[in-house]
């Protein structure tokens, strides 16, 4: 199995805090030197360890939005 690189190139913010120090974020991703991506999911506080995510493109973000208003 390969090794799956990422670089959080902006942090948009802070959904929730956990008892142990997890932050649930919403981040700009790149994956494997793809053009990054939103991405949700927990992560440890120094960023070098994370959860299960959910990621996505620039027009499901924009349907995403839609459907929240």
């Amino acid at each position: 199995m390969s090794d799956i690189t990422f670089e959080i190139v902006e942090e948009l913010g802070v959904l929730s805090t956990s008892a142990k120090g997890w932050t649930k974020e919403l981040n700009l991703v790149s994956w494997n030197g793809r053009p990054p991506k939103y991405d949700i999911r927990e992560w440890s506080p120094e960023h070098e360890k994370m959860g299960k995510g959910l990621t996505f493109s620039e027009e499901e973000m924009a349907a995403l939005v839609k459907l929240l208003k």
